[in-house]
């Protein structure tokens, strides 16, 4: 005999699977909350990954501060004593000069036309790659050498350019181009030649932008480049805690002198980032829209079978059932439904967000069709994070509003007068 109160014995007897209309619509109730929870878990987790990882990009290619001068054109010379001078902090790890520029980057074929693009020159001391600590550990061709007349490209550019490591590549400077123009003007003037560079290594960091946007090299390549002598643009700065960088940059603002500004990687990301928090959270209340509709096929479920055994009702009633207990009756069915659901909703949700490149993969090579264009979404693979408290707010939320669905059925089932549902044909 079963140890289980009459009340969720009868629930389960009347949720058998029969050929009948409220068990089509009790399953289709099933799948929606399934499908509800599943969209929520995938999505919540790509944005989270999304998040997640645009962040580790960000980190890995900058850098926590950038000390600069206030006035843009203006170089630091002394670098080195303001350099001493943060280092002195105590959550400052590194403290690097850099210098980052504009070029024309033009390749150099033994056969056809050059190819030239414009690209951001990031040069920075090669003993010290704070601000591109991501760069030395993904070099996918070549070495990390910046040594000598060597560069780095990203492996996007050296596809779209068919640059291999070892091939010399022109870096044309804005400072080249205007001495160029001024000698077309002034026939007295010397014409620029560009320097010609070795490609020593290729970088894949996993970020279209960087991949596809940014040559690496060395300080002094950098300095001669765009005639800065012995100064340079400014100092990458790496501290202890990157999401502590506002506190530390009000400790650096006090000694430092006036005229030098500190911006944190926040700050020159803030809009990208914001706007992704706000696109995740949009996305959740949206999307639970899903889980609402779900829950009026419950309800429309539980409407219609409190209708079909309105006499059974009355039975119970004239056997001493209580209110509660016909009300339990019907909402413990409303509850099964959501824990059915949920539960496979749960399982569908973290089945495809773990093989979720794998599925692209196929549907890329099944369909010729880019589902995640690479140039769109900056990442090479879709990313994803499961958090453990998101997908125990959506379960959560999504079986309280299944429960809430058959609550109002439940309560009219328990109102019934066992009279006037004997009397019920």
């Amino acid at each position: 005999m079963s140890r289980l109160p009459f009340e969720l014995q009868l629930a389960l007897r009347y949720l058998r699977p029969k050929r009948t209309f409220v068990s089509v619509i009790t399953l289709i109730s099933i799948i929606g909350v399934m499908l509800g929870v599943a969209v929520l878990i995938i999505v919540i987790s790509v944005m989270t990954g999304f998040d997640t990882e645009l962040r580790n990009k960000i980190l890995g290619f900058n850098p926590h501060l950038k000390v600069t001068s206030f006035n843009t054109r203006t170089k630091l010379q002394d670098y080195r004593e303001l350099g001493e001078i943060v280092a002195r902090n105590s959550n400052v790890v590194t403290v690097a000069p850099f210098i980052e520029e504009y070029v024309l980057l033009g390749t150099q074929p033994e056969e056809g036309d050059p190819n030239y693009t414009p690209s951001l020159l990031r040069a920075v001391d090669p003993n010290n790659t704070a601000g591109i600590d991501i760069v030395p550990k993904s070099i996918v061709e070549g070495e990390f050498n910046l040594k000598n007349d060597g560069v780095l490209i990203g492996i996007t550019m050296a596809r779209n350019m068919g640059i291999r490591v070892g091939d010399r590549v022109l870096l044309v400077s804005i400072r080249e181009i205007q001495e160029a123009h001024q000698a077309r003007k002034d026939e007295d003037a010397p014409t620029p030649v560009p320097n010609d560079f070795e490609v020593t290594g290729i970088f894949d960091v996993g970020h279209y932008e960087y991949n596809a946007g940014f040559v690496v090299t060395g300080l002094v390549t950098g300095q001669d480049l765009y005639d800065y002598g012995d100064a340079v643009e400014g100092l990458f700065v790496k501290i202890k805690n990157a999401y502590g960088a506002d506190a530390v940059r009000d400790e650096l603002r006090k000694s430092l002198r006036g005229d030098n500004h500190i911006s944190t990687w926040l700050e020159e990301h803030s809009v990208f980032l914001d706007a992704l928090v706000v696109e995740k959270n949009m996305m959740f209340y949206l999307l639970f829209f899903i889980m609402i509709v779900a829950a009026f096929g419950i309800m429309s479920a539980q409407i219609t079978f409190v209708v079909q055994k309105t006499r059974e009702i009355g039975m119970l009633k004239a056997l001493g059932a209580s209110r509660f207990q016909i009300m339990w009756v019907f909402l413990s069915q409303s509850l099964m439904v959501g824990v059915m659901g949920v539960l496979s909703g749960f399982g569908l949700g973290i089945l495809a967000v773990s093989y979720r490149n794998e599925f692209l993969f196929w549907m890329r090579k099944l369909f010729k069709f880019e589902l995640f264009p690479e140039k769109l979404y900056m990442f090479s693979k879709l990313p994803a994070v499961i958090v453990p408290q998101d997908v125990a707010l959506i379960c959560g939320a999504s079986l309280v509003i299944c429960i809430l669905a058959g609550l109002l059925p439940a309560l009219n089932a328990a109102r019934l007068h066992p009279i006037e549902a004997l009397r019920h044909e």
